[in-house]
C-alpha cells in the first residue's frame, strides 16, 4: 500500500476519487510542527537553531500518521507546491522519521495532474524549506523580541510584526496625508450644444489654442468673466477626429489581483477570498490559488481556444501569453479553472453562494484572457467659441470581444452626426464649482495592491497580514469599508519609526523579501540572512530598551470611581482607551469607553472588544450551549464561553469575563489574572 499525505481532508477526499485501492490518502490537518508559543524557540547564540515542537492539537494526528507510514510500502508527500507546502512536507518527514520520502507537486487537483505527478516524483526541495524557515524565524524574532519593548513603553499585550508593521505604517501615513490636505477650488464650464434636435455636452479646454489646466480657473470671479466673454459667441466645429480603439482583455488572476477584484466586486475581505479559493482548489475546480505567476499551461490554452471557438465563433478567439513582473515563479501557473469547458452554470448545484461567485469570476477572467479585444468607435470633437475651445468625446461599442464573457464598465456616449465647420446652437452655458479631493484611504483592494507594488510580502502573506493588523486593533474599517488607523496603531507606528526605523522601512522590508527569494534560489543561506538582520537589530533593541522613556498616555477625566471614590483616568490598553481607577493596584475597577452612535442596543451593554463595531450578544451552539459572540459575525469572529464584562484586565488590558459561579478572569489565555467569586468587585454588566 502506498500512503499519500496531504494537508487537508477535502484535498485527500478529492485525490482518493482518482486513485485506486492501492493508495491510501490521508491528511496532516495543516502544520504538524512549529516553534513553541511559550518562548522564543530560536537559539540566537547557536546559529539561530530553531526548537520545533509538535503542538498539542497535532499530536493525535502525528501518532496516527506514524502508524500509517509504518504500515505503508511507500510514503508520498503531496502538500502544496509553494514554500509553505514544501516546509510542511519537510516537517512531516522529520516528525514521522521518514527515510527518503517521495515528493510530488501539482498545480491542480485533477486525475490527469495527480497521475502525471505520481509518474515523476521528486524529493523535498530544501532551498524552499530554508526560505520558509528563514521567514518564520525572522518573524518570530521580531515579534518576540520587539513586543516586550512595546509593553514596557506603551501598554501590555501589544505586538509588532515584520510585515504587519509596514502595512500599518502605510495606513497611518495615508491618514497623515489626508489631515494635511488642503482643498483647492476650481471651476469647469460646460456648453450644452445642439444640432438638428440632438444635443451633447462639451467642456472648456483651451484659450487662444493653449490648454487650460484643471485648476487654472479657481474662483467665481474668473468664471463669471469667461461666461461674460462668451456672450453672443459663435459655436462652430473646428475639428473632428474619428478612430477605432481597442481594449485588450486583462490577464488571468494572480493571488493579489484575485483578492483585489473580489474585494471590489463582492466586498470579500482578502481572508474570505483565500478561504473560498482554498475550497475550490481542494475540490478540484481551480488551480493553486497562491501564485504571482501569469503563466498558463499549453493544455489549458488549447482547451480555452476550443471552448471559445465552439461557443462564440472564430472571431472571438485571439489567444495571448502574459508575463509577470519581478520575481514571479514562472514554473507555477496563474489561477484558472481546471477545465475551460466547465461553465459556472454547470456547477450551480454543487457550489454554494460565495464559492459560485468566486469560481465564476476566475472562469470568466481566464476565458476572457484568451478572447479578442473589445472594439470601440471613438469620436473627439473640438468646438471653437471666439478665443475659447470646448472639447467633447464619444465612444460606442462596435464589437464586444472579451466583454461577452467578462463584463466591465465603459461609458458609452453616442455623438450626433456632425461635420467640421458645422455651426451649433447653444442650448445652455453653465459653470460648476469643485474642490480637489484628499487622497483616498486604503481599502482591502488598494492596500493589497500597495503591498505588492512595494514588494512587501508574497502571495501567501497578503490576507493574513490584513487580518492580523485588524485583530491587533491597529487599523479598522470605517463606514465606507476603508482602513483608518486606531489611536494605538498610530502610536505604535510612531514609536517604531522613531526607535526601530528599519522594522517599518518599506525599502528595507522589500529588500528582506528579495533576500528570502535568494535563499529559495540557493544563492544565500538562511542562517546568514538572519544573522545580517539580527546583529544590528539586537544592538539597537538593547540600547533603546533602557534609554526610551515610557509614553505617558493617561488623560484626566471628571469621572469618580464608583467603588472607592477616587478619580478615574483614561488609560491606553491594547484594545484602545478605557477608564481606570487611580487607586490601582488597591482598587482594580475599570470601565470600557462606549462611543456614541453605536447602533442597536447591546444585549449585555458592551461593544465587541475585538472589532469595536459590533455588539456582544448571547448565542447558542447547534447543541443549545450558550456562548457570547459579536453580532457582526462573520465579519468579526469574537466568541467566548464565559460572559464578557465591561472591564479590562489590569495586567494586560484584555477584556475580562465572568464564569457562571461569579469568578472574574482575563480572557487572554496567556494571562493568569483572576478574581474569586467573593471578591468585592464591580462588573458593570
Amino acid at each position: 500500500m502506498q500512503l499519500i499525505i496531504v494537508e487537508s481532508p477535502t484535498k485527500a477526499k478529492t485525490i482518493q476519487k482518482f486513485l485506486g485501492s492501492k493508495y491510501k490518502i490521508t491528511s496532516s490537518f495543516g502544520h504538524v510542527r512549529d516553534l513553541p508559543k511559550s518562548k522564543l524557540g530560536v537559539d540566537v547564540d547557536k546559529n539561530f537553531e530553531p526548537s520545533y515542537i509538535i503542538p498539542t492539537k497535532a499530536k493525535k494526528v502525528v501518532s496516527q500518521l506514524k502508524k500509517d507510514a509504518k504500515a505503508a510500502d511507500e510514503v508520498i508527500l503531496a502538500t502544496d507546491q509553494d514554500r509553505e507546502g514544501e516546509s510542511i512536507s519537510w516537517h512531516l518527514s522529520e516528525a514521522l522519521n521518514l527515510t527518503n520520502p517521495k515528493r510530488i507537486v501539482f498545480h491542480e487537483i485533477t486525475e490527469e495532474a495527480i497521475k502525471e505527478a505520481l509518474q515523476h516524483p521528486g524529493v523535498i526541495d530544501m532551498k524552499l524549506v530554508d526560505a520558509q524557515q528563514a521567514r518564520r524565524i525572522l518573524d518570530r524574532i521580531v515579534g518576540y523580541k520587539l513586543s516586550p519593548f512595546l509593553w514596557k513603553k506603551i501598554a501590555k499585550g501589544l505586538s509588532a510584526g515584520r510585515v504587519q508593521s509596514v502595512a500599518v505604517r502605510l495606513v497611518v501615513e495615508k491618514e497623515e496625508e489626508i489631515k494635511k490636505f488642503v482643498a483647492v477650488e476650481y471651476w469647469d464650464i460646460e456648453a450644452v450644444l445642439k444640432k438638428s434636435g440632438a444635443q451633447f455636452s462639451a467642456f472648456l479646454t483651451k484659450k487662444d489654442g493653449k490648454s487650460i489646466d484643471k485648476l487654472e480657473i479657481n474662483n467665481k470671479k474668473e468664471t463669471d468673466q469667461i461666461l461674460k466673454n462668451l456672450d453672443d459667441a459663435k459655436y462652430q466645429i473646428e475639428k473632428i477626429t474619428k478612430k477605432e480603439t481597442r481594449r485588450n482583455p486583462l490577464p488571468p488572476f494572480t493571488t493579489s489581483t484575485l483578492q483585489q477584484t473580489a474585494a471590489t466586486r463582492f466586498h470579500f475581505p482578502a481572508k474570505m477570498t483565500m478561504s473560498v479559493a482554498q475550497k475550490l482548489y481542494e475540490q478540484g475546480h481551480i488551480t493553486y490559488h497562491r501564485t504571482d505567476s501569469l503563466n498558463l499551461s499549453q493544455t489549458s490554452l488549447v482547451a480555452a481556444q476550443k471552448f471559445i471557438k465552439e461557443s462564440f465563433g472564430e472571431k472571438y478567439f485571439k489567444g495571448a501569453a502574459f508575463k509577470a513582473k519581478g520575481n514571479a515563479q514562472e514554473a507555477h501557473e496563474a489561477i484558472r479553472p481546471t477545465h475551460a469547458s466547465q461553465k459556472p452554470e454547470n456547477l450551480k448545484g454543487e457550489l454554494e453562494g460565495t464559492q459560485f461567485k468566486l469560481y465564476a469570476l476566475i472562469w470568466q477572467r481566464f476565458i476572457a484572457s484568451q478572447m479578442s479585444p473589445a472594439v470601440f468607435d471613438s469620436t473627439s470633437i473640438e468646438v471653437a467659441a471666439g478665443p475659447y475651445t470646448f472639447g467633447a468625446n464619444g465612444q460606442m461599442l462596435k464589437f464586444d470581444g472579451f466583454l461577452k464573457v467578462y463584463p466591465m464598465k465603459f461609458s458609452e456616449n453616442e455623438m450626433p452626426k456632425l461635420e467640421e465647420k458645422d455651426v451649433l446652437e447653444l442650448a445652455e452655458l453653465k459653470s460648476a464649482q469643485h474642490f480637489t479631493e484628499p487622497p483616498a484611504r486604503y481599502n482591502e483592494a488598494s492596500l493589497i495592491k500597495a503591498l505588492e507594488a512595494y514588494g512587501i510580502g508574497r502571495p501567501s502573506t497578503y490576507a493574513p497580514t490584513l487580518s492580523t493588523v485588524q485583530d491587533r486593533h491597529y487599523i479598522e474599517k470605517n463606514d465606507q469599508k476603508r482602513f483608518v488607523p486606531t489611536e494605538m496603531g498610530t502610536l505604535v507606528t510612531e514609536v517604531l519609526m522613531k526607535n526601530f526605523p528599519q522594522i517599518v522601512d518599506i525599502e528595507f522590508t522589500a529588500k528582506m523579501e528579495k533576500e528570502l527569494d535568494e535563499v529559495a534560489e540557493g544563492k544565500d543561506t538562511w542562517q546568514k540572512t538572519i544573522k545580517d538582520f539580527y546583529g544590528p537589530f539586537a544592538k539597537n533593541l538593547k540600547e533603546k530598551y533602557d534609554e526610551v522613556p515610557k509614553e505617558n498616555l493617561d488623560i484626566a477625566t471628571d469621572k469618580v470611581c464608583p467603588k472607592c471614590g477616587k478619580p478615574m483616568i483614561e488609560k491606553m490598553g491594547r484594545f484602545g482607551r478605557f477608564y481606570a481607577c487611580t487607586g490601582f493596584p488597591e482598587c482594580k475597577h475599570t470601565e470600557s469607553i462606549v462611543k456614541a452612535g453605536g447602533g442597536q442596543k447591546m444585549t449585555i451593554d458592551m461593544k465587541c472588544p475585538k472589532c469595536k463595531e459590533g455588539n456582544i450578544v448571547v448565542k447558542k451552539t447547534k447543541r443549545g450551549k450558550i456562548f457570547y459572540g459579536c453580532d457582526t459575525y462573520p465579519a468579526c469572529d469574537f466568541a467566548a464561553w464565559d460572559k464578557p464584562i465591561n472591564r479590562f484586565c489590569p495586567t494586560c488590558q484584555s477584556i475580562l469575563t465572568q464564569t457562571l459561579k461569579g469568578a472574574v478572569k482575563c480572557s487572554n489565555k496567556t494571562c493568569d489574572y483572576k478574581e474569586d467569586a467573593n471578591a468585592d468587585s464591580k462588573t458593570d454588566q
